[in-house]
């Protein structure tokens, strides 16, 4: 019963993948970006990422996002705040983000 919790914990972390020109371009060397929850450590991001891709994790970086000011119309708001990851695998190991078209 705990290791399906510590699962589903893995899984909530990630939140989606982050595709910009410049990471498009680091992926041709091996790097991905994350979006990944506020309160996760590293090692709890590496074990995630290996259980929900397959893959081996050679090197993370992590760094909190300051919150971004939103206007609509008269009202400021702020954008949540996110933790990026930036995830390097070894050679051998890809993720296929775009699908098979």
């Amino acid at each position: 019963m705990t290791k399906l919790i510590n699962i589903l914990k893995s899984l909530d972390l990630i939140k989606y993948p982050i595709i910009t020109d410049k990471t498009t371009k680091s992926i041709e060397n091996n790097i991905y970006s994350f979006a990944v929850s506020k309160n996760a450590r590293k090692d709890d991001i590496k074990k995630a990422i290996e259980y929900i891709f397959n893959v081996k994790v050679k090197k993370i970086n992590t760094l909190n996002t300051p919150p971004k000011i939103k206007n609509v119309g008269k009202f400021k708001g702020y954008k949540t705040k996110n933790k990026k990851a930036i995830v390097k695998l070894y050679n051998e190991y890809t993720i296929n983000l775009f699908g098979n078209n």
